[in-house]
């Protein structure tokens, strides 16, 4: 949330820089592109294991099923078509994701809209937030263009935790890069300890995705879609 508005905002103000908005609208192809097709690449071994080695006579931590075609890039099993369209993805995803980091510091992104405040860390305020959101009491005026304090924790979380341990597992599973960088596969206990831990990061990103949408929906998508497509927000009126 981009916001550059007078103290006391009404009406239609600028609220996402285009930077965030292509990035938002890139990450949601490609999120659902490595999501797809990495289902697709699990489907070949459906068995997760800790430790630096895993295969059918060792104990599995979790077994699944093999996922539905609907669920999978594409939609007939084909390992090596899933790993075709996981690593076009992949790459492009995470050189996205540096240069929006970077760019998020330099414009000040980061440090103007989603570093913690001082007051935002008060238990009261952290309370508060909480019993708005299981309230559903959307924020009005000038706080509906600032990050809540459950926000920016979601929002530092994913993109600051979430996604780079996505791109740093991913990668620790790949043979080349553990010949390039072995400490990759010691800082996360060996490559089946990575794959397990990228399957989670990779559905608790699917959760993030699922709570972004509702939240979305309750506040009113229109006006919520519209300003991440032309960066135009419709400031709520404040309640009286």
């Amino acid at each position: 949330m981009d916001s550059q508005t007078p103290k006391k905002a009404t009406g239609t103000v600028k609220r996402h820089r285009l930077s965030t908005r292509l990035w938002h609208w890139l990450n949601a192809a490609l999120l659902y592109t490595l999501f797809t097709s990495g289902l697709g690449i699990f489907n070949a071994h459906p068995r997760l294991y800790w430790g630096q080695y895993g295969a059918n006579f060792d104990a599995a931590w979790l077994e699944l099923d093999r996922f539905p075609g609907w669920l999978t890039l594409p939609a007939l099993y084909n390992l090596a078509m899933s790993r075709h369209w996981h690593l076009t993805a992949a790459p492009i995803f995470a050189f996205a994701l540096l240069f929006y980091m970077l760019w998020s510091l330099a414009n000040r992104h980061i440090v103007r809209d989603l570093a913690f405040r001082r007051d935002d860390l008060a238990p009261r305020h952290i309370w508060q937030d909480i019993k708005d959101h299981a309230r559903l009491r959307f924020p009005t005026g000038d706080a509906a263009l600032r990050y809540n304090v459950l926000q920016k924790a979601s929002y530092i979380g994913v993109i600051f935790i979430l996604l780079p341990l996505i791109i740093l597992t991913g990668l620790t599973m790949a043979p080349g890069m553990n010949a390039a960088w072995p400490w990759l596969v010691d800082l996360f206990g060996g490559r089946q300890s990575a794959r397990s831990l990228h399957f989670i990061a990779a559905f608790a990103l699917v959760a993030f995705f699922l709570v972004h949408i509702l939240m979305v929906l309750l506040a009113g998508p229109v006006n919520e879609v519209r300003s991440m497509i032309t960066g135009r927000y419709l400031v709520p009126e404040e309640r009286p």
